[in-house]
Order: C-alpha cells, then sequence, then structure tokens
C-alpha cells in the first residue's frame, strides 16, 4: 500500500471547514477537478453515505466509512481500473490557535493498494503521483471555498 499526504493550513475552526467537507454532495462547488457530484443515497451525513463523482470524464462512486465532526472524513473510491484494489482519501482536522486567531491544519491522505508485487507497486506510486496533484487542488479549493464563506458571513 502507498500512502500520500497532502497538507495545507486554514485560517478558520475546524467546525467550519467540517461544514463545507460535510456537504459531501457539493464537493464540484469547490473542487475544480470535480465535474459533478451528487449523493446517491437519501442520507445526508454518517457513515454509509455514498456520492458518484465525474471527473476527467470518469464516474466514481465515494462511500464514507469515517464520519467524525470537526476531526476526520474518509471514505472508499470505487469505479477504478481493476489494477487498483482499493483507493481510500482521509480529511483529517487540526485545529490550534486560539478562540481569536483559529488556525487549521487540513491533511487530506489518499491511500492506493495495487497489490504487494514490485510491478503492483510501481503502479500504486504512479498512480499516487496524479492523487497527490488532484489532493492539490481539493485543498486549494476547499481553503478557497472556507474563506469564500467566512467573508460572505462577515459582509
Amino acid at each position: 500500500m502507498i500512502a500520500v499526504e497532502r497538507t495545507t493550513t486554514i485560517s478558520a475552526t475546524a467546525e467550519t471547514i467540517w461544514a463545507t467537507l460535510a456537504d459531501f454532495a457539493a464537493i464540484s462547488a469547490w473542487a475544480s477537478n470535480v465535474d459533478h457530484s451528487c449523493l446517491m443515497t437519501e442520507q445526508t451525513e454518517g457513515v454509509g453515505m455514498v456520492r458518484r463523482i465525474q471527473t476527467d470524464g470518469s464516474t466514481i462512486i465515494e462511500t464514507v466509512e469515517r464520519w467524525e465532526p470537526a476531526v476526520a472524513l474518509g471514505y472508499r473510491i470505487s469505479g477504478l481500473p481493476p489494477v487498483i484494489k482499493s483507493l481510500t482519501n482521509t480529511w483529517n482536522l487540526v485545529e490550534s490557535g486560539s478562540a481569536a486567531a483559529p488556525i487549521t491544519r487540513v491533511v487530506l491522505t489518499t491511500e492506493i493498494d495495487a497489490g504487494p508485487r514490485p510491478p503492483q507497486q510501481l503502479i500504486a506510486k504512479a498512480v499516487g503521483k496524479r492523487l497527490g496533484s488532484a489532493s492539490e487542488q481539493m485543498l486549494s479549493g476547499l481553503a478557497a471555498r472556507v474563506e469564500a464563506r467566512m467573508n460572505e458571513g462577515a459582509a
């Protein structure tokens, strides 16, 4: 298994950032690499919620496996080529700073399992490199969305 981790810091509380992440169907509103997103279940929060996204001409299904408000959101990604045995994304929020000046470190970890053999590990590394770039786009989009929402609230 290969893990790819990307991080950003946002000047907001974990709760404020969580509000954007927890709106699971709306990722296409802030992640520039997601063309379309929608829920596939009536469930709108918690473990078991499922969304469908379209990105780069592919349709992917994401199923929530970890739901800890203002702490972590993790989901399994399916609909990938068969060379990928499993793929997960986990968003972790670590708040610091003060109440007057909150800072939250957002860590997005992607875990890719393509199998244990060396050729499979090479595939996982190649996929990890591509998904690392995608993670950077999502983190940038998340930061911009949170900041825009905070500015709307201040106006």
